[in-house]
């Protein structure tokens, strides 16, 4: 994550109204990075609603896609697009410091936090407990897979967030003074010092590729890091969120029944997704299609929820974590984070 935000509350006056045909189509640009689960939305597989028309800009966060990357920054700083997929500690930090947006109760990125904790081969630390006192690298404390991590440690496993020596490879999307952080030089290799001894685990979502090839001297945390997943979906009933769907302001005010809206528009990219793996040799992976058959044996259908309902326990822990790690001064109430609209979603 690249620069730091300053929070912007004026927004860039556009014209977003276009004939479409015979009619006025109001165009929202909408941004997103490209799973299998937004393919629908470039692909113009999706049923819009009469009079709306959506543009979708590939964008992606570290890495640059189609439209580029700082997808977050982009939105939470720049104020550049209508409708944006962004960090969900990001937005929930720019919420709490009163950032022009709402958000509707999508989310298009979820991850698992012991699935992304690498160690060196030969240390023998094989435990979330065995963190505890350790030199742990983050790309960043406020991403929201650290804030997740750091909460899981200390809910799941008895480890304080407090208790860790926190390294970090880039600066804070939002400003925050005073973090318990060491900030690692910008050419550090977070895997080599891992080989080398200088850090004992490293919490990131988007590793280089190659990691954990052969030879390489890095392996994930957990000896079956899927059936620590597993436990942790089984014991709490959600599978962690990352991103959120967050729209400007204005965007909100001029139309109120957007946010429900999207709602449905993502219900049906998520279920597209879905059918594109009837096709058991769709993926790249030779058997996704025996993965896809044991998450659903032990997590259920649909593990991608939206609404506020479905998702409040996982948003109000997360939300307790941000104070928590000091990253926010006061708990927001979960429907603070949300469209008037959707409220009871």
């Amino acid at each position: 994550m690249s620069g730091k935000m300053n929070m912007v509350t004026n927004p860039p006056t556009t014209d977003r109204t276009a004939g479409h045909g015979s009619r006025q189509a109001t165009r929202l640009s909408i941004a997103l990075d490209r799973y299998d689960r937004t393919l629908a939305y470039f692909n113009a597989r999706l049923r819009l609603p009469p009079g709306l028309e959506l543009q979708p800009k590939e964008v992606g966060m570290l890495e640059s896609r189609a439209d580029g990357d700082r997808r977050h920054g982009r939105m939470l700083h720049d104020r550049e697009f209508d409708i944006a997929e962004v960090s969900l500690a990001s937005y929930v930090i720019a919420r709490s410091r009163g950032a022009r947006f709402t958000a509707a109760p999508v989310f298009q990125r979820r991850l698992f936090s012991q699935a992304q904790i690498y160690v060196a081969q030969n240390s023998g630390l094989v435990r979330g407990e065995d963190l505890a006192g350790r030199r742990v690298i983050l790309h960043a404390f406020q991403v929201t897979v650290s804030v997740q991590a750091k909460g899981d440690l200390q809910r799941e496993y008895g480890v304080p967030w407090t208790e860790v020596e926190w390294m970090t490879m880039a600066d804070e999307e939002i400003d925050r003074e005073g973090l318990p952080i060491t900030r690692l030089p910008v050419d550090c290799d977070p895997f080599e010092m891992l080989r080398q001894g200088q850090a004992d685990a490293v919490i990131l979502p988007h590793p280089p590729a190659g990691a954990l090839a052969p030879g390489q001297g890095i392996r994930r945390l957990y000896p079956d890091t899927e059936s620590e997943c597993f436990a942790y979906y089984r014991r709490n009933g959600y599978f962690p969120i990352m991103h959120i769907l967050a729209l400007r302001d204005d965007v909100a005010e001029r139309l109120p029944e957007l946010a429900p809206m999207l709602m449905d528009i993502d219900r049906q990219a998520m279920d597209y997704a879905y059918d594109l793996y009837h096709d058991t040799g769709y993926s790249v992976t030779a058997l996704q299609c025996l993965a896809q058959e044991r998450q659903k044996a032990s997590l259920g259908l649909d593990i991608w929820p939206d609404g506020i309902a479905a998702n409040r326990l996982n948003l109000e822990r997360f939300i307790a974590d941000l104070v928590d790690q000091k990253l926010i001064d006061r708990p927001l109430a979960v429907e603070e984070l949300f469209h008037p609209s959707t409220h009871a979603s």
